[in-house]
């Protein structure tokens, strides 16, 4: 049994399913070889049922050896400092990384996330879109020029990244083909398809204990 755990939901409805956040923890240790166990808390409830551990009532959360993480950056960052699978050792490298992990959550996320939610509530022509078209016009000029976000390799920082464009509402928003291959290239890694199908079929497994 592995001494790190990564906690999600025991259920989630059908869409969510491959975009719960855990993932990201997954696909990170997938990537470096860290052994990981998976457990869970209740989907019902979950506004209140593990505050001592999200105060939020989120997941993904993490524990390994008397070590507690909350938020999936925050955990990325704990799993990449295992591994120069994630993070390169050397100072420059790493902090390239780590600019580009926090850029992913900072930079486009926090732009992508609340407009997609916009959008889902009715408002299909928020006044979030110009906003989000300008950063994903930004990075589509960086990522048009290079493979990579980092040390000229694939890092946590691509993984993170990729995760959030591959947003479906998110990756058909224009045309953006540099983009698209860069989603395309870092979703076809091995250590994600596993970590997805993995997701999914512990979802649905739920599934028949809920029936």
């Amino acid at each position: 049994m592995s001494d790190l755990t990564i906690w999600t939901y025991d259920w989630v409805p059908p869409g969510p399913r491959g975009f719960v956040r855990d993932l990201r923890l997954r696909w990170a240790c997938e990537e470096a070889g860290i052994p990981y166990a998976v457990r869970t808390v209740p989907f019902d409830g979950r506004e209140f049922n593990h505050l001592a551990d999200q105060p939020f009532g989120q997941v993904p959360f993490l524990k390994e050896d008397g070590v507690e993480i909350f938020e999936s950056g925050a955990g990325l960052l704990h799993l990449a400092r295992k591994s120069e699978v994630l993070m390169p050792g050397d100072a420059a490298g790493a902090a390239e990384t780590e600019q580009w992990l926090i850029a992913a959550l900072n930079s486009i996320e926090m732009v992508t996330v609340p407009w997609w939610f916009l959008r889902m509530s009715g408002d299909a022509d928020n006044g979030l879109t110009g906003w989000m078209a300008g950063r994903l016009d930004h990075m589509e000029r960086v990522l048009g020029g290079q493979d990579w976000l980092a040390a000229g390799r694939f890092t946590v920082a691509d993984l993170l990244m990729a995760d959030v464009l591959r947003v479906p509402e998110v990756r058909a928003f224009g045309d953006r083909p540099a983009t698209e291959a860069y989603i395309a290239r870092i979703t076809g890694r091995p250590a994600f398809i596993k970590a997805e199908v993995d997701q999914i079929a512990g979802f649905e497994a739920a599934d028949q204990a809920r029936a």
